[in-house]
């Protein structure tokens, strides 16, 4: 370590560095606070990342590098591991043959999330080995370490973040920089990749002997450790959780823990027969204390009613003392809004003025649901207005079904839309659809990350485009509009009632740039190539 070489990083940009330090060749995932900044960190410090169209995608092109012996990240947020579940599950069983870590950055609270999922259950469920850094330092030391693991085991690693530690702030004496990449080489290994029955069952076996394995070096790895206090009170945590503590009970003694499956527990059954009290800290699910219990391991956990949001110093402090009484309550904030001058505003006031029901989805425009439009009722998760869409629609009674309109957003539209247009083709309700694309030409939630559809890549270098109209038209949608709705108010209103009235499939394209960034987008359409596969196609008129 460079004792020299003090910066000053977030957790998201000392994982970046350290992928970069590592020799990480290939960095793959789909942007979702808080773990977007990660790969485009990566990508300014010279490594290639890309954003795949989304987390399942991204996990699979990270999986083919790992089989050709390079390093390779897929970062996400938490509901993204959701997606990129079925090839995780799997690959657990093929191991591979370089480098592998995927990096679930989870968001206690919600702070920008549909739910407070607790993704160390999915390291148990899969079964591959997880790390858990607490500030920077750790995200930065960590990243290297699972690297290690995931190289020395030749198996994924797990890596979960949390919001805190993502963005927070935090001193970093970073390693030597091991400069490029490794050559990358393929080696065939049929039995071990191809997951038929006969090679998938004896890779299962394979798994839980490493497994078995890892349990053992985590009862001396140096990720877990123990801080040295008094002897009266013992406490085991983990993550973000871990700074909390440290503040709120200077006075004990500490079992951190950074390799979080499979947990040490002959190490920790030792630490609980040290001190009189064992008390468990964590965020979010009783993953920990549910464990130990398990192995007959007497410890306290927290009360249910701390399983909800953030862990801050002052909570933790309630949970050490038994506190059952009302937290104080937080004062209200602002609400989040939708900006001044965007497009979305005329969509959600004609769908409100029409009394339309709107199967919504994830992006800015979910938004929309409060005042003063209030002009979504369902959100579920991305793509999912499609598929909640036609099932409303083919329940409802006429009146009611011809009311039904799906929104979704353009990134989230290439992310798990396009699946939803091929299911609204294949089994169209009996008086027809409506899909509305809003079309701002970046995703904009995350902080205006490009996606296929906008004909850039990760650092804004133009690549081949994909026209949503062309698409809608090759699955055969005959009514397929594309208008500026902040150009023609009226014109949008119409249309949308002609094909509310239709009782035909239709997808209305509600394109305009994204108002924040309308300068930079006309910027990168200017050094767009001349190749055609990126040139938008024409819009159709309304």
């Amino acid at each position: 370590m460079n004792e020299t070489n003090r910066l000053l990083l977030s957790g998201d940009e000392a994982i970046a560095l350290a992928a970069r330090h590592a020799g990480v060749a290939l960095g793959a995932g789909y942007p979702g606070t808080p773990s977007t900044e990660i790969l485009e960190h990566f990508s300014e410090l010279g490594g290639q990342a890309q954003w795949s169209p989304n987390e399942k995608v991204a996990l699979e092109v990270a999986i083919g590098a790992a089989f050709g012996g390079a390093r390779a990240l897929c970062t996400m947020k938490h509901v993204g591991l959701n997606v990129a579940s079925d090839p995780l599950f799997t690959v657990a069983y093929t191991g591979v043959s370089g480098a592998l870590v995927i990096v679930s950055a989870d968001d206690p609270g919600m702070a920008s999330s549909q739910n407070e999922q607790d993704n160390r259950r999915y390291a148990v469920a899969a079964g591959v080995p997880m790390l858990e850094p607490s500030d920077s330092q750790e995200a930065y030391d960590f990243l290297w370490a699972a690297i290690e693991l995931s190289e020395r085991w030749k198996m994924p690693v797990l890596y979960r973040a949390t919001t805190r530690v993502c963005h927070s702030y935090t001193v970093v004496r970073p390693r030597e920089n091991n400069g490029a990449p490794k050559p990358a080489s393929f080696e065939r290994d049929i039995r071990g990749r191809v997951m038929i029955p006969a090679y998938a069952r004896p890779a299962h076996r394979r798994l839980r002997q490493k497994l078995a394995e890892l349990q053992e070096w985590g009862e001396t790895c140096p990720l877990n450790r123990i801080v040295q206090g008094g002897q009266s009170l013992g406490i085991i945590t983990s993550g973000i959780s871990f700074m909390h503590v440290r503040e709120a009970a200077p006075e004990a003694r500490v079992l951190k823990l950074g390799f979080t499956h499979p947990l040490p527990m002959k190490k920790i059954a030792q630490f609980v027969k040290g001190v009189g009290r064992c008390v468990v800290i964590e965020e979010g699910d009783p993953y920990l204390v549910e464990a130990i219990c398990a192995a007959g391991i007497p410890v306290e956990g927290k009360a249910d009613m701390y399983r909800f949001g953030e862990l801050d110093v002052p909570r933790v402090r309630r949970i050490l003392n038994n506190d059952l009484s009302p937290e104080p309550t937080k004062p209200p904030g602002k609400p989040p809004q939708l900006c001044d001058a965007c497009q979305y505003r005329i969509v959600f006031e004609a769908l409100r003025k029409k009394d339309c029901i709107v199967a919504g989805d994830i992006g800015c425009y979910t938004l929309g649901v409060l005042q003063p439009f209030e002009a979504i009722d369902t959100c579920v998760c991305m793509g999912a207005s499609l598929g909640v869409g036609l099932g409303l629609r083919h329940v409802l009674p006429p009146d009611q079904a011809r009311r039904v309109v799906s929104v979704i957003g353009d990134s989230t539209f290439v992310h798990s839309g396009i699946s939803g247009l091929v299911e609204m083709v294949y089994n169209p309700p009996p008086n027809g659809h409506v899909l509305i694309i809003l079309d701002n030409s970046t995703t904009a939630m995350t902080g205006h990350q490009e996606h296929p559809g906008t004909g850039r890549k990760l650092d804004h270098e133009p690549t081949s485009k994909l026209v949503i109209e062309d698409l809608a038209r090759a699955l055969g949608i005959r009514r397929v509009h594309v208008i500026d709705p902040r150009f023609g108010t009226d014109d949008f209103d119409r249309l949308l009632t002609d094909c509310l009235e239709s009782n035909e499939l239709a997808v209305i394209i509600a394109r305009r740039p994204c108002i924040l960034i309308a300068k930079q987008l006309k910027q990168y359409e200017e050094q767009r190539c001349d190749c055609p596969a990126a040139q938008p196609a024409d819009s159709v008129p309304a």
